[in-house]
């Protein structure tokens, strides 16, 4: 996946407006009368998209629950004290001023104004609307009234159900469907959209991040794992008691939290919608942060006759990072310096500099220091450069796949000829396999891997018996719907190329294999998609790779931490003659993804065999 950093700062250039199709949907529906004295549930109506939307509403009622004076989004929640009895109709509605508001919690307003349908992050994302009265001329009838009474958020109101299936007639749209919230997640949260609501003693599920939110489960056992995380295990059972938090007072005094940890006591305000994940409880007022003491894990040291082979995401590593000594302290202490580690995310010399630099010896040399520093092996690399921007990641840095090896417990095989346009092939040398060039890449013409990264074939010694590597970073996730899509189930675009990709690696396995039926070949690195994916399948096709993180209990099966679901990107596949002849062992040691001073959004991975 691209970083959450810079998807997120990419997303915040996004213009958000009304699409086309939600537009055809307004147009259906018949024009109300008398839009001057409704009411805000009549606004709301019980799809997702308004009955008014695209008509001026006339001084419609309510209370002010939250204000929001920062971003490019201000303004106000307006709620009705007196709500009907159909749970399908929200009492609330965000009131867009543009600029700061001018009122407070505990007005009693009325609002004349347009309203509106808003798709946070545009169109082309696919996400929800949010309903708005825009362009507001508001009147303060009276202050210092009480809040509307918050909903609670629990685990007994929230349906196990994730979402319906969206209509067919409209591509996969839920928008025109009428909401069943005590039978679907989405529909529930839908429901309650601009409303005052509440949760209580909720467990953190993803850190806090740089942007001062974080993930919270009002479901105490779902998926649980026993670091207090929440696993994504497949697409048909969805976390449904995620919800993100932020808060409408200060960034200074928001909750810095690691996963496992506790907001006890109450957290209250209007439920929003945003890009970055979807619902979002826009605290007024936060609980209270109860740490539950989480540990970054350490993996045993391989034994004498093991081969450690390791696989670290360093997140866009340049010279300029000041990160090198806890990565190095990381592969040291927590990795227990594996003989041979893949690194993804390796950036040039000069970094996200575009000016046609592509080598990375500074880059890893000032690692490899560190490393020594921090009382590690003295590693020895090897490595391709890419031919310039054309692996795509951050524009001008080039990232590629580094091998690193302890020289002192296993050798590299060095065959000349290997260069960042000249594919790697397999060919037998005294009856058994060998790459053509080593280090190679694997097709690196091919239309798979067009803007990505090229996989990166090694052959390696460990005690006399060669053991190949295959390093990869498969495109990222980029352009997926989310789980909170107004497309249900969401599509999965970006899948076709990793498809492609895996396809690839696992050809380039089977040409291994059909030299030599018992080779040692592991093939491991960011596949930027679950071990239950279609991606996984076609890595591991008629069982030439087995993806070890699957001899792990499910509970301890994630690399990454995203929007409250702990998942797996980061895999080692290995061939049988690993999987049923070299007692391996495998950890995802958990150095990063739960933590919110992670160097990396990643979790490295170990596997640990005998040849």
């Amino acid at each position: 996946m691209p970083s959450k950093s810079s998807a997120r700062l990419a997303a915040l250039t996004v213009a958000a407006v009304c699409s086309a199709a939600v537009a055809a949907q307004m147009t259906l529906l018949p024009s109300p009368a008398h839009a001057e004295s409704v009411r805000i549930h009549d606004i709301q109506g019980t799809t997702r998209i308004s009955p008014y939307a695209g008509q001026k509403v006339t001084d419609v009622a309510g209370i002010v629950t939250g204000v929001r004076a920062y971003g490019s989004s201000r303004g106000f929640w307006l709620q009705d004290p007196n709500p009907d009895d159909d749970p399908a109709t929200s009492e609330g509605v965000f009131v867009f001023t543009s600029s700061t508001p001018k009122v407070a919690v505990g007005d009693s307003v009325t609002v004349t104004g347009t309203v509106s349908e808003y798709v946070p992050g545009g169109t082309s994302s696919g996400n929800q609307s949010v309903t708005e009265i825009t362009k507001p001329v508001v009147t303060v009838v009276s202050s210092g009234n009480p809040v509307p009474a918050p909903v609670v958020v629990d685990a007994r109101s929230v349906p196990a159900a994730y979402a319906p299936a969206g209509d067919t007639a409209a591509n996969g749209s839920v928008n025109g469907l009428t909401l069943r919230p005590a039978k679907y997640a989405l529909d529930y949260y839908e429901s309650l959209e601009g409303m005052n609501v509440e949760v209580a003693d909720a467990r953190v599920v993803t850190a806090t991040d740089p942007y001062s939110e974080l993930w919270v489960t009002v479901k105490p056992w779902e998926h649980r794992n026993r670091r207090g995380g929440t696993v994504y295990g497949s697409y048909d059972s969805q976390n449904t008691g995620r919800l993100q938090i932020q808060s409408l007072g200060s960034t200074a005094g928001f909750p810095v939290a690691n996963v496992g940890d506790t907001l006890t006591g109450t957290t209250t305000g209007p439920l929003d919608y945003n890009q970055y994940g979807g619902y979002t409880l826009a605290a007024r007022q936060l609980g209270t942060l109860e740490s539950a003491g989480l540990q970054r894990e350490t993996t045993r040291k391989q034994s004498r006759g093991e081969l450690a082979v390791a696989t670290y995401n360093v997140e866009n590593l340049d010279p300029s990072d000041t990160t090198f000594a806890a990565h190095a302290a990381a592969i040291v202490n927590n990795l227990q310096s594996p003989d041979i580690v893949s690194l993804e995310e390796i950036q040039d010399d000069n970094g996200a500099t575009d000016d046609g630099t592509v080598d990375a010896s500074l880059t890893v040399n000032k690692l490899i220091d560190a490393i020594v520093a921090a009382g590690g092996p003295k590693y020895d690399w090897r490595s391709i450069n890419p031919v310039n921007d054309q692996d795509g990641g951050e524009p001008g840095g080039n990232i590629r796949q580094v091998f690193l090896f302890n020289p002192a417990r296993v050798s590299f095989t060095d065959r000349p000829g290997g260069d960042s346009t000249t594919a790697v092939g397999v060919t037998k040398e005294y009856g058994r396999a060998a790459l053509t060039v080593s280090p190679g890449r694997i097709d690196p013409a091919g239309d798979a891997w067009k803007s990505s990264r090229k996989p990166l074939a090694g052959e390696f010694v460990f005690r006399g018996r060669t053991v190949f590597v295959i390093a990869n970073h498969f495109a990222s996730k980029g352009g997926d719907q989310g789980l909170t899509s107004q497309y249900q189930p969401p599509v999965r675009s970006s899948e076709v190329e990793r498809h492609l990709q895996a396809a690839e690696v696992n050809s380039f396995v089977k040409d291994i294999l059909k030299v030599q039926k018992n080779a040692d070949v592991v093939a491991l690195g960011d596949m930027n998609d679950f071990e239950f994916s279609g991606t996984a399948k076609i890595l591991e096709g008629d069982g030439e790779l087995w993806s070890a993180i699957k001899s792990l209990p499910k509970g301890e099966r994630y690399t990454y931490d995203y929007q409250g679901n702990e998942q797996v990107l980061d895999q080692i596949l290995i061939s049988p003659s690993i999987r049923r002849g070299c007692g391996f062992a495998y950890d995802s040691v958990h150095v990063n993804s739960e933590f919110h001073d992670q160097i990396s959004d990643h979790d490295p991975q170990v596997l640990r065999f005998h040849p």
